[in-house]
């Protein structure tokens, strides 16, 4: 009997005990650990400061494109259907060899910044991404290269995402929650910069975008790159044009298309220093 009682759930102390910590009761706590651990290791870490690089997983390096589009054209198509299948592979091997131009430059944009400002034991403009594949792979393989520091905000989704081997290993995060992986991508933020992407890139640039223009965080540079993807996508002159934004609230981003310029809108934002920041 004694037995069977130090087996049971209840006797069990709190913080190990799994199913209780998993219950809907205790969501409060969980949200709390998740703002508080990586704020605690970031703090132990002596990161200062951030810049955010959001972009789609899609994106491959042009290495990776080259390489599928060899493997498709080696393909001998067998019959119509085959053929027309073989076309379309061979179609979206060409279209991703020109999408990599965006993970070269998200890598090179990494390589620049890091090696500017993580220099003599700093930590100021720490690229921090999302911690998966394509643009987010990109960005820490750049620091990585750099011989820098580099965080990765993994989060829980239907389909695991995986972290790139690129960031640092005591600087990757998992998260359950959005909200709190929005919040600490936000935290040390001095630069925001979007490369081209989907739903989520589109999101996490919005939030951004909101919370400046409604004064809930202090202005960031806010960067867009590749001037005619952004110009496509979101036509900012007509929201101007009908009203529903303000010709302000146009000016809290900057489009530019190479690693070079989005250096440049940072140190022209911060005077060239991140140290007298807040």
């Amino acid at each position: 009997m004694q037995q069977a009682i130090m087996q049971g759930t209840a006797y069990r102390l709190p913080q190990d005990d799994a199913e209780f910590l998993a219950s809907d009761d205790l969501r409060p706590l969980r949200l709390q650990l998740e703002l508080l651990k990586p704020e605690h290791v970031l703090r132990e870490q002596g990161i200062a400061s951030t810049v955010v690089v959001f972009g789609s997983a899609r994106v491959v390096s042009e290495a990776q494109a080259r390489a599928a589009l060899d493997e498709a054209t080696a393909q001998t198509p067998d019959g119509t259907a085959d053929a027309d299948a073989h076309a379309a592979r061979l179609a979206a091997a060409r279209h991703q060899i020109e999408l990599s131009h965006y993970y070269e430059e998200a890598r090179r944009f990494s390589q620049l910044v890091s090696t500017r400002f993580q220099q003599a034991g700093r930590r100021d403009f720490v690229v921090v991404t999302g911690g998966g594949p394509g643009i987010m792979e990109a960005a820490n393989r750049g620091a990585h290269e750099a011989g820098a520091r580099s965080i990765g905000l993994n989060i829980i989704l239907p389909r695991e995402q995986r972290p790139n081997p690129y960031i640092t290993p005591e600087l990757a995060f998992r998260f359950h929650y959005f909200a709190l992986r929005k919040m600490h991508f936000l935290m040390r933020a001095r630069g925001l910069v979007a490369f081209p992407g989907g739903f989520g890139t589109l999101d996490e640039l919005f939030d951004v975008l909101t919370l400046v223009q409604s004064g809930k965080m202090p202005r960031i540079p806010i960067v867009l790159i590749g001037n005619e993807f952004w110009r496509r996508v979101i036509d900012f002159d007509y929201l101007v044009a009908e009203g529903y934004i303000s010709a302000d609230d146009a000016g809290l981003f900057t489009r530019v298309d190479s690693a070079e310029e989005i250096v440049g809108v940072l140190a022209s934002f911060h005077g060239g220093t991140p140290t007298d920041l807040p």
